[in-house]
């Protein structure tokens, strides 16, 4: 489905490697201007950007696995590593065996992914606009959206787009074995594959016209395997089916709240001078982009657009239900109706495309730098 690149194609993979440039530039100067230890005339190595935060997660669990030497939630300064799908860590094992640093390895694998995710991006927004450059919008609105470092560093959004957005194009094409087969990959990388694996369960009912057409809902149940035998080794080691939730409930406080009990706390932290500024920043950051996915979803509720809009809502219900908001503007790189929409707004209105790259790629640029320097606050 995506081997055979075409001229539209080879625009937006030369437009990902420009950026994928631009991402690099900005990570070799945040490592001279803001180097590991103050007043040092000796600038860190180049991959010392990319291991931030979440990296360490990924490779203690590809280096070790999940429980190394009988240790686990029982033991303490236990760091919760099972609140992370074993999919790309598996993955990063793999390519250690030929790539011998890790931090090249996980760069690698995000490089690869984010080709084949912006590639199946443009080729949804041509399927669904006429317009000749509709893909290639779309790829530049997402590539320099203000979270896009994510995709270049060795975290799971590229990895999972390049699985869910193959497989929401396989299901525009009405083939089920295929989308549900990267649905269930998909569901490996990260629990957003069973939002996909539901708004795929409504595209298949809304567009179920034939007997032979239903004789392929079996493959719906597929994404869920992952997911299941996942829980089951968590249960087997921990007696804890589930126990990736609670992982995530210790360590980053997402039990469950109400929505307007989450979006109080957030705001507290936005606005109510309880934290130190970053994180106030990021908090706001947070509950503006809160608006942007309620907004998206009303839209695509209104335009009938369901399967879409069930993904978009059960997106914002697992990040909008913890104590506060957490994460959401790295969600928006999995929100592909927001790309495609916003392709469509600025085919429509010119100046949609200049106010965007004028208002984004400074916020990109401070976003990037902010975590390549490890000053990321959420």
């Amino acid at each position: 489905m995506l081997l055979r690149i075409g001229p539209a194609d080879r625009e937006v993979l030369w437009l990902y490697l420009l950026t994928r440039v631009g991402i690099w530039t900005i990570a070799y100067c945040t490592r001279w201007m803001f180097p590991d230890e103050p007043g040092t005339h000796h600038a860190a190595s180049f991959f010392s950007s990319w291991q931030r935060w979440d990296w360490w997660h990924y490779l203690h669990i590809a280096q070790q696995g999940y429980f190394p030497g009988q240790s686990g939630p029982w033991t303490s300064g236990w760091d919760n590593r099972e609140a992370f799908f074993p999919g790309f860590p598996f993955l990063l094992r793999a390519v250690h065996t030929v790539v011998p640093s890790w931090p090249a390895a996980g760069a690698l694998i995000s490089l690869v992914a984010g080709g084949v995710a912006v590639l199946a991006l443009a080729r949804i927004a041509r399927l669904h606009l006429p317009q000749a450059e509709a893909g290639q919008r779309a790829a530049l609105f997402f590539l320099l959206s203000p979270c896009a470092v994510f995709l270049a560093v060795g975290y799971t959004e590229a990895l999972f787009l390049a699985l869910a957005l193959p497989a929401w194009l396989a299901a525009q094409r009405l083939n089920w074995p295929l989308a549900a087969v990267l649905t269930c990959l998909a569901t490996t990388v990260r629990v957003s594959g069973l939002f996909l694996a539901a708004a795929l369960a409504v595209h298949f009912l809304m567009t179920a016209r034939t007997p032979a057409h239903w004789r392929r809902l079996p493959w719906l149940a597929l994404p869920a395997l992952p997911p299941f035998l996942y829980s089951w080794y968590l249960h087997a080691h921990t007696s804890d089916w589930m126990a990736w939730k609670h992982a995530e409930e210790r360590g980053w406080y997402r039990d469950f709240h109400a929505p307007w009990e989450a979006w109080k706390n957030t705001w507290h932290a936005a606005f109510g001078h309880s934290q130190a500024t970053g994180y106030a920043l990021m908090c706001q950051a947070e509950l503006l982009t809160m608006l942007v996915g309620i907004v998206l979803c009303g839209l695509l509720v209104r335009r009938r657009r369901w399967a879409e809009a069930a993904y978009i809502a059960l997106s914002l219900w697992a990040l909008g239900t913890s104590y506060w908001y957490t994460s959401i503007p790295r969600a928006t790189l999995l929100w592909w109706p927001l790309w495609t929409g916003l392709a469509a707004w600025s085919l429509r209105s010119p100046r949609v495309k200049t106010a965007y790259l004028a208002v984004a790629a400074p916020l990109m640029t401070v976003f990037a730098v902010t975590f390549l320097s490890g000053r990321w606050a959420g």
